[in-house]
């Protein structure tokens, strides 16, 4: 057993805990839960900090429970948000938690035995509890007045658009997860992002008032940016966990592009890296800030640990193309998706594959077939230079001919137009 409290302490990460819940933790193993919301088929990183948070959970020597929302999906939580969500449908909800269990099998060792995780799903212990059944044992215990005084309901009473019932009973409901897992599985402390304190301490009271119970809560810091900008948040959207939704190299490049203050700070919540070696990165990193040593370092711990070894080897490839020297044939074992995704924001064009059969000279293909150039005679000027490259390869006659067999993976035609100015042409 070793500190979970201390290390989520030291990393930054602690936000609030109970009274006592630190002196329970440090007696011996205990059992302990993070809900995760289906509201879509992968978790994306604003999630990383609770699957951290349940990894040294494990790592300290307790046994980490996986809450997956079934039920709870179904009704949508008001922490944090401004207007009512879309519910979800069944068959949608549970491709969600299919997705979700598959992710969380990544991060945490699952095993019956000693410490292994866990994962539950609260469908299971709702589909067959009545309302009448549900206001008559649980909804007595907890009156309105405390159920009015959370700032998830008073914000959005205070606001335009009003709170639903079904959105004013969700307390209720993750109330009585923490009840169930704390009566059948002995879960005594409920973990979650500091939105959820009044949710968990819902919970903890249900579970006084109902059974003279003892539970405990403990909430994590919401990370944000050192701009103070919303973290996991890109001008493309969110970074999914999915390689599908988001492939490795960009996810790589994410944690890539960190600023310093905030490589500084996401190391020490998002890796497992112990006091003494990041500290020694640090270090490194501040005589050398223009290595990105700290970014590099995040990249590769986070990239392996969500996706895999040979899934880092890609995205180093892809950047290493994009940004170096690197060779093309790498694109070939790639889905057409993911080199869409690649060339995110290059200029594209559509070649006609029959026209490409008998050839075209470069001059035709990049100026009128294609407008990678505004004429032919700024095709000949930039070869003339030295500044144009087709599949890395760099061009020297005006009428050098390209054809199907100039394709890379029987699709795409690479153009680089100086050094950083690439053009994808797509066959088709």
């Amino acid at each position: 057993m070793t500190n979970f409290v201390d290390e989520l302490r030291w990393r930054g990460m602690l936000h609030d805990i109970m009274p006592n819940a630190e002196d329970k933790l440090n007696e011996g193993m205990c059992s302990g839960y993070i809900g995760f919301d289906p509201t879509a088929d992968s978790l994306h990183v604003g999630h990383l900090t609770q699957i951290m948070t349940l990894i040294h959970f494990q790592h300290a020597g307790h046994k980490p429970f996986a809450l997956v929302g079934g039920a709870t999906g179904m009704v949508g939580d008001p922490s944090g948000k401004s207007a009512e969500r879309n519910l979800l449908n069944e068959e949608t909800l549970a491709a969600n938690l299919e997705g979700i269990k598959k992710q969380l099998k990544q991060f945490l060792i699952f095993s019956d035995e000693g410490n292994g995780a866990v994962m539950v799903n609260n469908a299971d212990w709702f589909k067959n509890f009545s309302f009448l059944d549900f206001i008559r044992d649980v909804g007595k215990h907890i009156t309105v007045n405390y159920m009015m005084a959370k700032d998830s309901v008073k914000k959005r009473l205070e606001g335009d658009t009003g709170m639903s019932f079904t959105e004013f009973s969700y307390q209720l409901v993750q109330g009585y997860d923490f009840y169930y897992l704390w009566k059948n599985y002995n879960c005594t402390i409920q973990m979650g992002g500091s939105d959820q304190w009044g949710n968990i301490v819902t919970g903890t009271e249900l579970i006084r008032r109902k059974d003279s119970g003892t539970a405990y809560g403990m909430t994590t810091q919401l990370i944000k940016k050192s701009d103070g900008t919303k973290f996991g948040k890109t001008e493309s959207g969110a970074i999914w966990l999915n390689p599908e939704k988001t492939s490795p190299y960009k996810f790589y490049q994410f944690w890539l592009n960190a600023t310093d203050a905030d490589a500084k700070m996401w190391i020490r919540i998002f890796t497992m890296m112990g006091k003494e070696e990041l500290e020694k990165l640090e270090a490194e990193h501040d005589a050398a800030p223009h290595l990105r040593i700290l970014q590099k370092a995040l990249a590769t711990d986070i990239t392996i640990r969500t996706h895999s070894e040979a899934a880092l080897e890609t995205a180093l490839k892809t950047s290493e193309f994009l940004f170096g020297n690197g060779a093309l044939s790498f694109l070939e074992g790639l889905s057409h998706a993911h080199v869409l995704e690649i060339f995110e924001g290059v200029p594209q064009f559509a070649v006609n594959r029959e026209e490409l059969a008998t050839g075209i000279d470069v001059a035709t293909l990049l100026a009128e077939k294609t407008a990678v150039f505004p004429s032919k005679g700024e095709v000949k000027k930039t070869i003339q230079g030295g500044g144009l490259s087709i599949n890395k390869e760099k061009v020297a006659e005006i009428g050098t001919l390209y054809a199907t067999a100039n394709l890379i993976d029987n699709q795409y035609i690479i153009v680089q137009k100086g050094k950083k100015n690439y053009f994808l042409l797509i066959a088709e």
